[in-house]
């Protein structure tokens, strides 16, 4: 991208709806930064969330968009840019304001970018961690949605599942422990999560503590998140995980993300979409992503009290609308 392109961004917080706990975290808003690239009275954005449990915070993301600025104004590419800054939320918002102007600009938008025809996703809907009831309910208020994400940690894990599946006999079950279980947990737990019908159970053991997955058959098929943070971890993760989660705040964009699913389809792995609970700003580029996953993971603006204008369109069952070129892409 030539140079003559105006940098500005911006800090964003969206309040949840409600507290959304996870293993060892409790969430109340969802901080972002915002990026807009300028050119030829064009503008692209894209939002960065970063990554919680890597210290990839706010303050981080905005000195890392603040020390990059000049260059991209200098005209820095899209693929210099993956060089110029690490993986993380930074360069996730840098990398999807970039594709978004890109888009605009040539008056073609992403689906032709790509040589895609996309598809609305079906989305799971995410149940956090509370009390075997309260989450049995959380179930049943969800009855609109065929797909479930339940969070959990070590406590009485197989009581709540069990619980919600008589809740929802119905639903499509899957489970992010989110780091949560020890290895002799996850074989105490997997054969029950095979008979209660889970589909994939996401991150079980901690990340860099995963070496004991080599080798063992799981009876549930077993999900990468915190173990596979880009495009240079598949290789070790392919050989402890059969699904492997992109998210763009940890891989730094959807160049990086694009690339890990070419890498995962050559690598017969099963792809799932996640999202760090961001707006549909962040969403948007993910459900470019999402045309070539079998899990979907996109409900973060469901969580926020309020989204964006032009936000995605949530309809009955989960289904996610094509986003609205206003909005990104």
């Amino acid at each position: 991208m030539s140079g003559g392109m105006k940098v500005s961004f911006e800090k964003m917080s969206f309040p949840l709806k409600k507290p959304f706990v996870i293993t060892g975290y409790t969430f109340h808003t969802t901080d972002t930064i915002r990026v807009t690239l300028e050119k030829d009275g064009v503008r692209g954005q894209g939002e960065g969330v970063g990554v919680y449990y890597l210290g990839d915070t706010l303050d981080v993301m905005v000195d890392l968009v603040s020390e990059i600025a000049p260059d991209l104004e200098r005209g820095l590419s899209r693929e210099e840019l993956q060089e110029a800054l690490p993986p993380g939320g930074a360069r996730n918002a840098i990398d999807c304001a970039m594709w978004d102007l890109e888009a605009k600009l040539s008056g073609r938008s992403i689906w032709h970018r790509l040589n895609l025809s996309p598809k609305s996703l079906k989305t799971v809907s995410t149940i956090g961690i509370g009390s075997t009831k309260t989450m049995a309910q959380s179930a049943r208020d969800f009855a609109k949605y065929s797909k479930l994400k339940i969070k959990l940690d070590a406590d009485n894990p197989i009581g709540k599942l069990e619980a919600i599946r008589a809740a929802r006999p119905d639903a499509s079950l899957i489970i992010d422990v989110n780091q949560g279980w020890s290895f002799d947990e996850l074989k105490e737990y997997a054969p029950h999560c095979a008979r209660l019908g889970i589909d994939m159970v996401e991150q079980p053991l901690k990340r860099g503590e995963d070496s004991v997955l080599e080798g063992f058959t799981s009876p549930v098929p077993l999900g990468a998140d915190e173990s596979c943070l880009h495009e240079g971890e598949f290789e070790t993760a392919a050989g402890r995980y059969d699904v492997i989660n992109i998210k763009l705040d940890k891989c730094g964009g959807l160049s990086s993300g694009l690339k890990l699913v070419d890498m995962a389809r050559r690598g017969g792995k099963r792809l799932m979409v996640g999202n760090m609970t961001g707006s549909s700003l962040s969403m948007a580029p993910a459900y470019v992503v999402g045309q070539y996953c079998e899990f979907v993971d996109i409900d973060g603006p469901l969580l926020l009290a309020c989204d964006l204008d032009n936000a995605l369109f949530y309809s009955t069952g989960g289904v996610v609308e094509v986003p609205n070129a206003a909005l990104w892409g």
